[in-house]
Parts: structure tokens; C-alpha cells; sequence
């Protein structure tokens, strides 16, 4: 199990573990992590799965795929380390991921 910490907009912290191989919108879907409404499932085709990475952790993770970054762009206040939960594939490594949520999917 991987612990992962989602903090809200507001600053309120989930930590909670996620199974190696489930995405991270899974992990928060599953631990109703509140801010990631995950509308298409983890389809990529929404955009509101969407985190912040901690800037530590951006180096570990896949970079963006085509899909990920033309869905991405609809989501609200886009960043550098603006990310699609869905396609964050979680892995032993990621002991300890910090991701942080926008104001609003």
C-alpha cells in the first residue's frame, strides 16, 4: 500500500492508503476524498480529477500523455504541475505522494 495525502482547497488533509496499481482518483473515489468528482470515471475525458503534484514528486511520475494534456486544459486554474488523477497510475514509489486539490473541478 502506498500512503497518499489529497488536501482540499481549504487545507483540510486526507491521508489514506491506495492499492499499488489503482489510479489516484481510484484512491480518492474509494476513501471519498471530498473535490474530486471524477465525472467520466477515469476515462480521461473530464477533467475533473484534476490536482496539484507536489513539486517534490513531479520527477517521479510519468509525464503527461497527448490525452491527459488536451483534457487538462479544460479544467479550472491550470498549472505547470497540473494533473489528471485518472491517469496517475499508483506504485510502491509513491509511498507518500502529496497532492493538492483546486478551489473547484
Amino acid at each position: 500500500m502506498a500512503k497518499i495525502t489529497y488536501i482540499e482547497f481549504g487545507g483540510t488533509e486526507h491521508a489514506v492508503e491506495v492499492e499499488p496499481g489503482q489510479t489516484l482518483m481510484q484512491g480518492a473515489r474509494d476513501n471519498n476524498i471530498p473535490g474530486i468528482a471524477a465525472d467520466c470515471g477515469g476515462a480521461c475525458i473530464c477533467g475533473t480529477c484534476h490536482v496539484y503534484v507536489a513539486p517534490a514528486w513531479r520527477a517521479r511520475l510519468a509525464t503527461r500523455t497527448e490525452i491527459e494534456t488536451a483534457t487538462i486544459e479544460f479544467a479550472s486554474d491550470v498549472q505547470p504541475h497540473s494533473r489528471l488523477a485518472c491517469q496517475i497510475k499508483i506504485t510502491e514509489d509513491l509511498d507518500g505522494l502529496i497532492v493538492n486539490l483546486p478551489e473547484s473541478q
